[in-house]
């Protein structure tokens, strides 16, 4: 049997943590993903989760805003010190509080949108982890505000805690104390820590069999990032009672359809969608603790959702299996699949994130088109008061007229399911 590769990091992580003279807290198989593509390729841009809140012009104190940020920043130790490699060993170095809050200037009318996307697309390659962003059209009435992580130090429940906290320490005017909190560092040690066992032990030979068998088959269309990106977007009634637990498997067949539709793929294509959360008994830590699983989309979509639904199930029970360990298992198992997606799905139950107020105000949260993807076709689906769908594609692969029609498909299909 093959060793893990979570055993493998774990004793390069404790060789150079026992050497280095400041504190190195390991990382989640998630965050040494982000942090081992960017160090491969440097002019690869950091994978970040962006959260774009419009307010009246005026509302935004940003000293204040960026106060309160360093404040809850020196809680968390995902937002302080660095993300970095020690000696090829992804690790996170503690240190003081890693956030930037910054206006950005603004040529023109209608381009503050476009001032803060540019401003995203030059993230530093180290950090900082959290910026806030502030822009506004000159002659606008509403000012925009960018609140952007690096995807190593957040995961949607992180964000959630984050708006809460950072609400908070705004309404409360709060300074950051002397840190890093010293129980915070053990909390994320310990998060950290338990996550990492249950990756080894996810990692097993029924896994191994599991994802082979579901993934073997796979040839994929060549997936990859995408730097020039359109976006279409649906809003959709809420679905309600029972089809509420059924919109997450809907979304994967009428993600799948849209994929098939674009690609055009003789075989079956690659659609991943992150899942997850802190292992049980785990302290609430800010940080990335999703894995990236791996949906196997047919050549047409299901013929009924509870077949699909019996298959996704069946995935769920493998769902810590790193993705690494996954792509090892389908090549095992006889695919050429290098491990790049053909397609992404990501789902945000709204009900699990607060507004974020600033003196009572909540921001009225706005979507900005353009901005890079991680495959060639990604899907953003946000469940509240009403479902938003979102499509974003590379527009440089597919014409628009395609997009459209794909997008049409996946509204169908979704329907068909929903409603």
């Amino acid at each position: 049997m093959h060793a893990s590769i979570t055993a493998a990091y774990l004793a390069r992580y404790r060789s150079a943590a026992a050497d280095s003279p400041v504190e190195l807290l390991p990382l989640t198989g998630a965050q040494r993903r982000f942090l081992i593509t960017r160090r491969l390729n440097p002019l690869t841009r950091s994978d970040i989760v962006p959260l774009f809140l419009a307010y009246p012009r005026g509302t935004v104190d940003l000293a204040r805003l960026g106060r309160a940020a360093a404040a809850v920043a020196v809680r968390h130790p995902a937002l302080c010190g660095g993300f970095t490699t020690v000696r090829g060993t992804p690790v996170l170095r503690a240190g003081g509080p890693s956030v930037e809050a910054a206006r950005i200037a603004v040529a023109g009318h209608g381009a503050a949108e476009t001032a803060l996307r540019a401003a995203l697309l030059d993230w530093p390659l180290d950090g900082p982890a959290l910026r806030l962003l502030v822009a506004q059209d000159p002659d606008g009435d509403e000012e925009l505000l960018a609140l952007a992580l690096d995807h190593a130090a957040c995961d949607e429940q992180s964000l959630g805690t984050l708006v809460g906290e950072l609400a908070e320490a705004y309404r409360r005017g709060e300074s950051p104390a002397p840190g890093p909190d010293r129980r915070a560092l053990a909390d994320f040690r310990e998060a950290v820590e338990l996550q990492l066992v249950a990756e080894e032990a996810a990692a097993g030979p029924a896994a191994q069999a599991h994802w082979g068998r579901r993934l073997g088959g796979l040839t994929g269309a060549g997936g990859g990032a995408a730097t020039a990106t359109g976006m279409l977007t649906e809003r959709l009634p809420a679905a309600e009672g029972a089809a509420r637990s059924a919109v997450f498997p809907a979304l994967l067949d009428a993600v799948g359809a849209a994929a098939q539709r674009l690609h055009r793929a003789d075989g079956p294509l690659a659609l991943g969608y992150p899942w997850g959360g802190r292992p049980p008994g785990a302290p609430a830590a800010l940080g990335c603790f999703l894995n990236t699983l791996v949906h196997a989309v047919p050549t047409q979509p299901a013929a009924d959702l509870e077949t699909l639904c019996d298959a996704w199930w069946d995935d769920l029970d493998h769902a810590g299996t790193p993705f690494d360990e996954v792509v090892r298992a389908a090549r095992s198992a006889g695919s050429p699949w290098s491990g790049a997606l053909d397609a992404m799905l990501t789902m945000e139950d709204l009900r699990r994130r607060p507004p974020l107020e600033l003196d009572g105000v909540p921001g009225r949260e706005v979507h900005i088109a353009g901005r890079p993807l991680a495959a060639p076709l990604a899907v953003a689906a946000a469940h509240g008061d009403e479902l938003l769908v979102r499509l974003a594609w590379d527009s440089e692969r597919f014409p628009a007229a395609d997009a459209e029609a794909a997008f049409e498909q996946l509204l169908t299909v979704l329907r068909r399911h929903l409603f």
